[in-house]
């Protein structure tokens, strides 16, 4: 049972290439209980030569029925088939919510550009989110092909007029730039909105 339980939780991520989907272990491991419409009686019947014979597992989704059929030996070949892929996929999860990616996901486009909005932060949350923002463009911005940063306030900030191609040196250029903003700098009401619709008047910027 803990066999099939874990085959459906493998199966919504995607296993099927690798035969561990629920219906690919079962027509490995069993035959399926089969119906056949008997013209004489009127009715579908089902064959019973194997009832208690195998044991038998019933699919919630559609109700049909599998008997079990194979060795110690395949059942536990399929164990360890299961466990070394869930074991990726916690691999997997601890990657995808650590560090920057525990913050901003995992960016995936190749031209971006940041918005930067910290409101009325107080100094020790600003420099938080500038740590932030610091760690996402070492770890994740370093991997794409362009970017720019903007800064919502009274009179928009921007790092660079347009996207600039990402090399060590131009992020370490924004890093710099990023710490040198004063803390306070005059806002507005509309100030996030014209810092977004300024960051997508860049006809290469995809996110």
């Amino acid at each position: 049972q803990s066999l099939v339980s874990s085959s459906k939780w493998l199966q919504h991520y995607g296993l099927k290439r690798n035969k561990l989907s629920l219906s690919q272990i079962l027509s490995q491991i069993g035959f399926q209980h089969r119906k056949d419409y008997v013209t004489t009686l009127g009715k579908p019947v089902a064959s019973r030569y194997a009832d208690g014979l195998f044991p038998q597992y019933k699919r919630a989704q559609d109700g049909s029925v599998y008997h079990l059929t194979a060795k110690k030996e395949l059942i536990l070949h399929f164990v360890d088939c299961l466990m070394g892929a869930i074991e990726l996929y916690k691999q997997r999860m601890e990657w995808l919510t650590s560090e920057s990616r525990q913050i901003f996901g995992v960016i995936q486009e190749q031209c971006i550009v940041i918005v930067l909005d910290f409101g009325t932060a107080a100094p020790p949350e600003f420099d938080l989110c500038r740590d932030a923002l610091s760690m996402v463009l070492v770890e994740q911005v370093i991997h794409i092909a362009r970017f720019n940063l903007i800064r919502a306030a009274q009179g928009l900030m921007k790092w660079q007029q347009k996207c600039t191609p990402v090399s060590e040196r131009t992020v370490k250029s924004a890093v710099t730039w990023l710490w040198k903003l004063d803390h306070m700098t005059a806002v507005s009401h509309t100030s996030s909105a014209e810092a977004l619709l300024e960051a997508m008047g860049d006809e290469a910027v995809s996110s």
